[in-house]
């Protein structure tokens, strides 16, 4: 607000004036700060301090049929105000997604006798409640109502689970999740075998009793149950355990073959050679193989959640695509878990997380997740190189929101975003700092290898700052000075001008990595039998039918457009997502009538004549494309250094 002029007053006018001008000031200011202090939510802060007691949780799972798991708690208490929480912020989902909407049926009672609560006005996870002089335990109750649908994703079928503790606890709020200790147990259906990085007390019929543990423990350990399960050992004897807990649709999906054992246990070997540490005791891949259950990829300390079509070792020759999962989430043992970007470690579950170190803590492991599946056997060196090849080509002709975006920025995309589906992700794009950070590490790991003449390389790095203080798995936490250093302990070099360059400025040469380590992308009109697999195979759950690096569409089973590269030709045409392809030049819709359209008019001068259905609607669209299909591949850079080939050798 500008000054009003005093032109015209006397001097006792205008000091008059100034001092109401000043109230009026005050009485503004005191205003905003009262609206301020109105949409602040009365949650107590946390306080790194013990919380008196222990809390008793127990999880009824054995409701296959509707999908409800029912909880009662028993929280230690005193008399006076107290609010409980359910968790928002839940690690490894980078956002504040906790399923809070899935959570009815909540009962408070003390000494038999129900107590109302009211939920905060403005924080929809807090729930606030007086509890009465003379009481010292309150029991509560609720029920968590599991996704039913395929849209929604099943979290239990009649034949497996995933329990994920976050979902199924409230905690009082006040404390340190560190500091709020656990009893946790859990019913499941009979028969059902679970595997978990919690530690068994009991059992007792259907009903396994934990041992106590902290709440960040607890949330950090979920449970995998099944009829049909199997624990594989893939680790020596003496070495820290690495378990294999899979659980699958059908008995015959569990067998494995002899040298589908030695590629998994070669990939816990290979890990702790790449580290030279770890931190866990035991660690457990939990692992669902299901047409069914929904998929999932999420890290933990001691254990990782992973999911894949239950054909996974039964059709191995066609399922290299996915392969690579369980080697991504076991690097966050290190990566994310172990040490962790200090504005992602929160004192509990409701303090927001920052995302702004993702291109580390997930683009190296998006690296090493690569990586490691080749060194282990789980893939060939050419399916490496071509999985290498389909990241690398998003980059050079589909990721056009670069020219707006940086790198950094796509961090907040889990929060913006929620994973939810884009309309035109080549322009908006979606937490690339996964495979836009993978490349970048691609190029370091190339220039560490030629600055010190392939002495040293990002292994020594990942040793030097992921590796250390052997057998500890408390949290330790990094900045970008941090990673500056760590790098600069490998090989000098202006690594924090490098960095910015990378993931702070628009347009960074994230295919520069190609070159660095002695390959180069190439297009040609066959596709790698890689890229076969990853588009079609039915147990994938993707069919995704890729052309956006021809014409400029990706496209579903049903031909309908998931994605249309901006600026590209069918996007100039004026094609939508959404829409749906019924036919091609006349033809009815397949996606070999649009790869032979596609083909044909590279010797043609006419435009391919795509019919779409959109709201209801038919319209044709010509496309003027001319220069055939276009499938990414690498080839050698002769007379450079074959770095790549070094990068995915087996650590002997």
């Amino acid at each position: 607000m500008s000054p009003v002029p005093s032109v015209g007053r006397s001097p006792a006018a205008c000091r008059r004036f100034s001092r109401l001008a000043l109230a009026v000031a005050v009485a503004l200011t005191a205003g905003t700060a009262a609206a301020q202090q109105a949409y602040t939510d009365d949650v107590p802060p946390p306080q790194d301090a013990p919380y008196a007691g222990t809390v008793g949780l127990h999880v009824d799972a054995s409701d296959t049929l509707q999908g409800i798991f029912r909880v009662h708690e028993t929280i230690p208490v005193k008399a006076g105000a107290l609010t409980l929480l359910y968790p928002q912020w839940i690690p490894g989902d980078h956002s504040p997604t906790g399923p809070i909407a899935m959570l009815a049926g909540l009962k408070l009672m003390a000494n038999g006798k129900p107590l109302a609560w009211k939920r905060d006005k403005y924080n929809v996870y807090a729930f606030h409640l007086d509890v009465p002089a003379g009481v010292s335990t309150l029991d509560a109750e609720f029920q968590y109502m599991s996704g039913r649908t395929d849209n929604e994703g099943f979290e239990i079928t009649d034949r497996m689970m995933d329990m994920e503790w976050s979902k199924v606890a409230l905690y009082p709020a006040g404390y340190f999740s560190r500091g709020i200790t656990f009893a946790p147990s859990v019913t499941l259906p009979h028969g059902w075998q679970l595997g978990t990085a919690l530690e068994m007390a009991s059992q007792s019929g259907d009903t396994t009793t934990f041992k106590p543990v902290t709440l960040n423990n607890l949330v950090d350990s979920p449970i995998y149950a099944g009829q049909y399960f199997k624990r594989v050992d893939l680790t020596p004897a003496g070495d820290a355990p690495v378990h294999l807990d899979i659980v699958a649709d059908d008995p015959k999906y569990l067998e494995m073959t002899p040298e589908q054992l030695t590629a998994h246990r070669a990939l816990a070997t290979q890990a702790t050679k790449l580290f030279g540490s770890h931190h866990y005791d035991h660690y457990d891949f939990l692992f669902s193989l299901s047409d069914q259950l929904a998929g999932n990829g999420t890290e933990h300390h001691q254990s990782s959640e992973n999911g894949l079509g239950a054909d996974y070792f039964t059709a191995w020759g066609d399922s290299a695509p996915g392969r690579d999962l369980l080697a991504h989430e076991y690097t966050h043992s290190w990566n994310g878990k172990f040490r962790r970007p200090a504005d992602l470690w929160t004192p509990n579950f409701n303090v927001p997380m920052g995302d702004s170190l993702l291109w580390v803590y997930e683009g190296q492991t998006e690296y090493w997740g690569f990586v490691l599946t080749a060194r282990a056997g789980m893939w060939t060196p050419q399916q490496f190189r071509d999985a290498l090849a389909m990241t690398a080509a998003n980059y050079e002709r589909n990721r056009e929101g670069f020219q707006w975006r940086t790198l950094e920025d796509t961090t907040n995309d889990a929060t913006a975003a929620r994973r939810s589906s884009l309309p035109y992700r080549s322009w908006q794009m979606s937490e690339d700092y996964y495979s836009g950070g993978q490349m970048m590490w691609l190029e370091v790991d190339g220039k560490l290898r030629a600055l010190t003449h392939g002495k040293r390389s990002l292994d020594d790095f990942a040793r030097a700052f992921f590796g250390v203080e052997n057998g500890s798995y408390v949290t330790k936490t990094y900045t970008f000075d941090d990673v500056v250093a760590a790098l600069d302990g490998v090989a000098k070099y202006d690594w924090a001008g490098f960095l910015h360059a990378h993931v702070d400025t628009v347009n960074p040469p994230l295919q520069d990595g190609l070159a660095a380590t002695g390959w180069k992308l190439v297009y040609t009109d066959k596709e790698s039998e890689y890229e076969k697999q990853y588009n079609s195979r039915p147990a994938s759950s993707r069919h995704i039918y890729n052309f956006a690096w021809s014409i400029g569409l990706t496209m579903n089973d049903k031909g309908e457009v998931n994605d249309v590269r901006w600026d590209g030709p069918a996007f100039k045409a004026g094609v939508s997502t959404g829409a749906a392809l019924v036919a091609v030049n006349g033809q009815t819709y397949s996606t070999d009538v649009l790869k032979d359209a596609i083909a044909a008019a590279k010797n043609s001068k006419a435009p391919i004549q795509l019919l779409l259905k959109y709201q209801g609607g038919f319209r044709t669209v010509p496309v003027d494309y001319h220069e055939g299909l276009k499938y990414p591949h690498l080839v050698r850079v002769d007379g450079t250094p074959d770095y790549l080939s070094e990068i995915i050798a087996p650590r002997k």
